[in-house]
């Protein structure tokens, strides 16, 4: 016989998730969609520094030092740590407004604003917020339903709104904001030291080979054994690499140095929140350069809001074919009578009762009577009548 058994799904909260981020090991990576210049970050670092560990290393660790191939693997480290670090985690995304949430905003902006008569612009949803004795406006966002914190502002690629949002960096593969911001400045810090480190020894690895047999025979060397000769092309290829890498992440530590020291974002730089005609002070700033620092790099680290591992549940029916184990002697019901309930995994059979006859004897006493008498009408029924 056909039972339909009830299974529970687990589902993940990440699964449900809106906007345009994808998720690895069950939620617990979280990146934006486009990631191929977060693959050629990969590949840039790790190729470089492969070679430079392969051939250069091994020849500086010999002729001047073998702390030099130790330090920079304690600088490659730390940049790959801090650079997965900002890829993987969650920036700061703010959650989007439930239906009965985003409805209950509606019904306050309507009350606030009052009826707008047809064809006139209705008024910003803007509210005002005191921060340090100055007003900080709250823009409403009409993607997530809600009106955005203070620094928040919505990234058009993740399709997200996220919390002291500084920008979206594709080198990166994520956004960088309030819970990875750190991790970002930490990591272009590293690559710039990794950077003029591997930079400055390739042109000490160059020299000190050319002193010995001249700078055009170290160019002409051709690919041996270690120690007499090395893929010198190889080591021309890395300092181009680091040469014109060096300009760009050593540039870009300099910025974000810059903005750490006033506790200013890329977003509010670029807009000029604080530097523009209405010459505003930055309400977060603490007038301190070492204050400034210790906030945004030192300070503590808020969790993630998102929840993305927890469990939504969803049951699904499912039929199966199969027999249940009756008692010996039990008939099987007919398909209208006996209907078997599903209930987790077992089968339950209800057989029909067949209703016990009653026989004359078993009848009330003031139901029985003889063979061929008739029935005689109660007190009451004669009392009805008249």
């Amino acid at each position: 016989m056909s039972v339909m058994v009830a299974r529970k799904k687990v589902v993940r909260k990440w699964e449900k998730l809106p906007g345009r981020n994808t998720f690895c090991c069950d939620g617990r990576i979280m990146m934006a969609r486009q990631k191929g210049i977060f693959y050629l970050t990969l590949f840039l670092i790790l190729g470089t520094c492969a070679l430079f560990f392969a051939f250069e290393c091994r020849y500086l660790a010999v002729q001047l030092s073998p702390a030099i191939p130790v330090f920079a693997a304690v600088l490659f480290l730390f940049a790959m740590a801090t650079l997965l670090r900002t890829s993987f985690s969650d920036p700061g995304v703010i959650p989007r407004a439930l239906p009965d949430e985003a409805a209950f905003i509606e019904m306050e902006i309507e009350a606030t604003n009052g009826t707008v008569p047809q064809g006139q612009r209705p008024p910003p949803r803007i509210k005002n917020f005191q921060i340090n004795n100055q007003i900080v406006k709250l823009k409403y966002c009409y993607t997530c339903k809600i009106f955005r914190p203070p620094r928040a502002s919505h990234c058009s690629i993740c399709d997200n709104c996220v919390e002291r949002f500084d920008h979206h960096c594709p080198w990166v593969g994520n956004c960088v904001g309030k819970r990875n911001y750190r991790y970002f400045y930490l990591f272009i810090l590293s690559l710039s030291l990794l950077t003029i480190y591997i930079f400055t020894f390739n042109i000490v690895y160059v020299a000190l080979k050319s002193l010995k047999i001249g700078f055009l025979n170290t160019l002409k060397e051709t690919p041996g054994t270690y120690p007499s000769t090395s893929l010198t092309v190889l080591t021309v290829l890395e300092v181009l690499i680091c040469f014109f890498t060096l300009w760009s992440v050593v540039g870009l530590t300099g910025f974000h140095t810059f903005l750490v020291a006033l506790n200013q974002t890329t977003n509010e730089d670029i807009k000029g929140s604080w530097t523009g005609k209405n010459r505003v002070q930055n309400p977060y700033s603490h007038g301190n350069i070492v204050k400034n620092c210790c906030e945004v790099l030192c300070g503590p680290l808020p969790p993630s809001v998102l929840d993305r591992r927890g469990i939504l549940q969803q049951e699904e029916s499912t039929a199966q074919e199969g027999s249940c184990p009756r008692a010996p002697g039990t008939q099987e019901p007919p398909a209208t009578q006996g209907l078997g309930q599903a209930q987790e995994g077992h089968c339950v059979l209800s057989p029909q009762v067949p209703a016990p006859s009653m026989s004359d004897t078993e009848m009330p006493e003031e139901k029985q009577r003889t063979p061929g008498e008739l029935p005689v009408p109660s007190l009451d029924a004669g009392r009805a009548e008249h």
